[in-house]
C-alpha cells in the first residue's frame, strides 16, 4: 500500500465516522497522528523516503503560511481592548519568559547544547496551537474572556516566535568555524525583506479587493481563493529574495485588513475547509516521523517535554497574569491549555531546512518531536475533563469575578 493511498483511505474512513469521533474525547490530530504512527509500524512500506520528506515539508510550510495569514488577518483589535490586555500579557511577558526559561532549562537538561541551540529549541516550542485547543475555544462553558485570550494568544504567538528562531539560528551559525556569514545581512534578508514583502503584498492585495468588491466585479465564490492567494504569493516571492515566508505571510495578514476588512472572514472560510485537510496531512506525516525516530528517544527528551508542557508554560502564564485578580483555577487552566502542534512542527522543519549543521541538531529535533507528540494526546484527551472541572470551579465564583466580565464581540 502506498503512502498516498493509505492517507486517502484514512480521510474517507474518518469522514464517514467524523460525527461520532467529534462527540468523543478523541480529536482529529490524535487520530491522524496515531494513524501515521501505527500505519508505519504495521505497513513497513509506508516509510518516508526523500520524496515523502519533501512532500511533508511543502505541506507543513503551506499549512503554517496559511495559518499565520489567517490568524493575523482576523485579529480584532477591539477584542484585544475588550478583554483588557490578557492576550497582551500572554504575548509579551508570558512568551518572553517561556523562551527564556525554555532556553535555561534546555541548557541544564541537554548539557551539550550551546546557549544559541538552547534558544532555538525554546523558540520552536514557544507557540501554542489553537487547532489543538479548539474544543476549549468553542466551549460555552468556558468564560468568553478566557476563551478569546487563549485564542488570540495562539493566533499570534506563532508569528512572533519566528523572529526569535531566525535570530538564534543566525547567532548559532556564527559560532561554527568557516560559517561566519554576516549576522546583520542574514537578519536583514529574513526579517527585513520579509516585512517589506508582507506589507507590499498585503496592502496592495487589500486595496485591490476593496476596489473591485465595491464595483461588484468579484464573485462571492472566488473571494476565498483570491484572498488565500496572497499568503501563497508571499511564500513564492520570499523564496526569490531569501526572506522568511512566515514573516511575510504574518505581516501580509495584518496589513491586508487596512484595505479590505473582510479578508479575515474569507481566509477563515478557506482554512476551515481545505486548510484543515493540509493540517491533518501534516499530523499524519508527523506520526510517520515519530515512528521513524522512535528508537532514538531517551529519558532526557521525555523530561524536557514534560517540563515544557508544564512548568515552562504554566509559570510564565502565572507571572504574566499577576494583577488581573483571576482565580487560581483560571490561571491553572490557562497555563495547562497551551498545546504545542502545527507551529512547532513547522518551525522545527524550518530549522532543519536552514541546514546550519549544528552539533545539537539531533537533540533539538528529538526534543521537539517528543514534546509535540505528548501534547497532541495530553491536551486532546484532557480537554473535556478539564472543561468539566474548570466550569464547576467557575460556578462557585462571585458574580463580580473578573472571569464573569461581559465581553463585547464587536
Amino acid at each position: 500500500m502506498t503512502l498516498a493511498l493509505f492517507f486517502i483511505l484514512l480521510i474517507l474512513i474518518y469522514s464517514l465516522i467524523s460525527n461520532r469521533i467529534e462527540r468523543s474525547i478523541l480529536t482529529a490530530p490524535i487520530v491522524f497522528t496515531l494513524a501515521g504512527f501505527l500505519g508505519s509500524l504495521f505497513f513497513p512500506k509506508l516509510h518516508m523516503g526523500e520524496e515523502g520528506w519533501e512532500t511533508f515539508l511543502i505541506l507543513a510550510e503551506v499549512g503554517l503560511v496559511l495559518l499565520l495569514f489567517t490568524d493575523s488577518s482576523r485579529t480584532n483589535l477591539h477584542i484585544l481592548k475588550n478583554i483588557k490586555n490578557l492576550p497582551a500579557r500572554l504575548l509579551s511577558t508570558g512568551m518572553l519568559l517561556t523562551i527564556a526559561l525554555g532556553g535555561i532549562v534546555a541548557l541544564v537538561v541537554f548539557q551539550k547544547l550551546s546557549i544559541w541551540e538552547a534558544g532555538i529549541l525554546a523558540a520552536i516550542l514557544a507557540p501554542t496551537d489553537a487547532g489543538l485547543g479548539q474544543v476549549i475555544v468553542n466551549s460555552s462553558r468556558v468564560p468568553m474572556k478566557i476563551r478569546q485570550a487563549l485564542n488570540v494568544e495562539a493566533g499570534l504567538n506563532d508569528g512572533l516566535s519566528v523572529p526569535f528562531l531566525l535570530f538564534f539560528i543566525a547567532l548559532a551559525r556564527t559560532d561554527i568555524p568557516g560559517n561566519q556569514a554576516s549576522l546583520a545581512g542574514y537578519i536583514l534578508e529574513q526579517l527585513g525583506y520579509g516585512i517589506i514583502i508582507g506589507l507590499v503584498i498585503g496592502l496592495t492585495g487589500g486595496y485591490l479587493f476593496r476596489i473591485f468588491d465595491r464595483k461588484k466585479w468579484i464573485a462571492h465564490s472566488w473571494k476565498q481563493l483570491g484572498v488565500v492567494v496572497l499568503p501563497l504569493l508571499c511564500a513564492l516571492v520570499s523564496e526569490d529574495f531569501g526572506a522568511s515566508m512566515f514573516i511575510a505571510s504574518f505581516v501580509a495578514g495584518l496589513s491586508v485588513q487596512i484595505g479590505y476588512k473582510e479578508a479575515g472572514k474569507h481566509s477563515v472560510e478557506f482554512t476551515e475547509n481545505w486548510g484543515q485537510l493540509i493540517n491533518l496531512s501534516v499530523f499524519f506525516f508527523f506520526g510517520l516521523l515519530i515512528a521513524g525516530n522512535w528508537n532514538q528517544f531517551n529519558i532526557l527528551h521525555l523530561v524536557y517535554a514534560i517540563l515544557s508542557l508544564t512548568i515552562l508554560r504554566m509559570l510564565p502564564v502565572a507571572i504574566s497574569l499577576i494583577g488581573t485578580k483571576l482565580s487560581k483555577a483560571t490561571v491553572l487552566f490557562m497555563g495547562w491549555f497551551g498545546p504545542r502542534g502545527l507551529a512547532s512542527i513547522v518551525l522545527g522543519l524550518v530549522y532543519l531546512e536552514q541546514k546550519a549543521f549544528l552539533p545539537g541538531e539531533d537533540t533539538i529535533k528529538l526534543a521537539v518531536l517528543v514534546t509535540v507528540f505528548i501534547s497532541i494526546f495530553a491536551h486532546g484527551l484532557s480537554a473535556m475533563p478539564g472543561i468539566n472541572l474548570y466550569s464547576n470551579k467557575i460556578l462557585a465564583l462571585p458574580a463580580n469575578a473578573p472571569e464573569n466580565e461581559v465581553v463585547k464581540n464587536d
